[in-house]
């Protein structure tokens, strides 16, 4: 059966049999599961990856929010985790080994390079793509590793192409889809192998929950389940995965609420000379980036804008002014969120990164275009009281 996501968000799992008319689906808050015999405990031992034994494998409340986010991204099986880099982690230590190279694609999350980089002392390689995929692919090259749109700076790649050189040499691809979500973005149906997601932003949706999960075929997730999962032991809770549950109820409705605010934003940002670039996919130029439409349906709430005169004085007034947008890391929830890279002294390697000494991000929550709007003219006329 062909579901549509609202009715995958919002009914699928709702069946009498499983909620006994409850309307919400129940919590099995247990660490382990009994049985009548000791041959059906023996028989369920024998594949934990498909019977209900202990909750560091499968757990019913946990299975059926797998269910949901695999069939919303179109794929055949998920695997759930305690954070977003748990999920991020179980695919490096289940797909490779001694030897192998992994090519970053785009700007990646802080954290998931940090990864890669303890990885170097377990000889596994890393490099980023030069924008020539088929001269950076190296012969021991098992994973291309992307996020679209990129961490800070919001860039976009074009999924299909590197998909269809991906498998012409036999490498594995998995994507950080986490800023799209499944609703806006599928990256499976363009021909990646994997897709993860932090359940903590957009999906989770409320700033009160921590998962992650990975997305792809039964012959890879099941690896990813016996390697990365059950042997590192980053488990999400029934509790947790009840909250996310609760969170998919919504985010259909959530991200176009996300997108419309955003966009009102942009459109005054657009009106402030003191901003030189605004960093969102809805802003790339079409001719340059025709296949945007052909692998995104809509836009998310991310956003991030260059200052025209920079440093850690300028950005730290700016914020300071702001009380709708609240100073924090993370994103995705429904309170609108400032941040930015810059510290009072790391303004060469920020640069080294190409990322700008005047970079802010702002995660646009569900408060109100105007509210917002509002709140941001207070950041600007602090800076224009710099300088008179």
């Amino acid at each position: 059966m062909n579901y549509t996501d609202e009715e995958i968000c919002t009914q699928y799992g709702d069946q009498p049999e499983y909620n006994r008319g409850s309307v919400s689906p129940p919590i099995y808050q247990t660490s382990l599961f009994t049985f009548d015999t000791f041959e059906a405990f023996t028989h369920a031992q024998l594949n934990e990856r498909e019977n209900y034994v202990y909750t560091r494998g499968v757990n019913p409340t946990t299975e059926l929010l797998e269910k949901k986010l695999a069939l919303l991204e179109r794929g055949e099986q998920c695997k759930c985790f305690g954070s977003g880099m748990g999920a991020i982690s179980s695919v490096f230590f289940s797909l490779l080994k001694s030897g192998d190279h992994v090519l970053f694609v785009n700007n990646i999350y802080g954290p998931t390079q940090q990864l890669l980089e303890h990885l170097q002392n377990f000889n596994i390689e890393h490099s980023f793509s030069t924008g020539d995929l088929e001269s950076d692919i190296k012969p021991h090259t098992k994973l291309i590793y992307v996020e679209s749109p990129g961490t800070m700076l919001m860039n976009v790649v074009d999924l299909k192409k590197i998909s269809t050189v991906a498998r012409q040499h036999g490498i594995y691809t998995a994507i950080d889809n986490t800023w799209a979500t499944p609703i806006f973005q599928k990256p499976l149906t363009l021909g990646f192998d994997l897709s993860i997601h932090s359940l903590t932003k957009y999906i989770g949706g409320h700033s009160d929950v921590v998962g992650g999960a990975v997305i792809g075929a039964h012959r890879l997730i099941d690896q990813i389940f016996e390697y990365g999962f059950q042997l590192n032991g980053a488990v999400l809770s029934p509790q947790d995965s009840f909250l996310i549950i609760r969170g998919l109820r919504t985010l259909p409705l959530r991200m176009r609420q996300h997108q419309d605010n955003c966009l009102r934003v942009i459109q005054y940002l657009k009106t402030k000379e003191e901003v030189i670039k605004i960093n969102h996919p809805s802003q790339w130029k079409e001719e340059d980036f025709s296949f945007i439409n052909d692998q995104m349906t809509g836009y998310s709430g991310l956003l991030s804008i260059e200052l025209k005169e920079g440093g850690f004085k300028n950005i730290a007034t700016f914020i300071n002014q702001l009380s709708r947008f609240k100073i924090g890391v993370s994103w995705g929830g429904y309170e609108s969120l400032v941040n930015s890279p810059i510290k009072e002294n790391n303004e060469v390697e920020l640069i080294d990164q190409g990322i700008g000494t005047g970079l802010i991000r702002f995660s646009i929550g569900l408060e109100g275009s105007d509210l917002l709007i509002a709140d941001l003219e207070r950041g600007f006329k602090a800076l224009h009281s710099i300088k008179s």
